[in-house]
């Protein structure tokens, strides 16, 4: 069995948000994730508060973040 890292979700999270604040994992990882947990797509889109949730610890960030543009000087 692959090694998992734990989330814990916060008050309002999505299974999205979760990923993407914790891990920077996009869309593309959910479906993994929710093989990994089974069960949790049955909570709703919103995740109650404490809801642990299993991510493989060999993911890497499918996204990167997008430069700082200032408008302004």
């Amino acid at each position: 069995m692959a090694a998992t890292v734990p989330l814990v979700a916060l008050q309002g999270d999505t299974l999205e948000l979760l990923l993407w604040r914790e891990r920077g994992l996009g869309p593309n990882d959910v479906a993994g994730v929710l093989d990994l947990n089974p069960g949790i797509a049955a909570l709703g889109a919103t995740l109650p508060l404490g809801t642990v949730v299993n991510v493989p610890a060999d993911t890497t960030p499918t996204q990167t973040a997008l430069p700082l543009i200032q408008l302004w000087d």
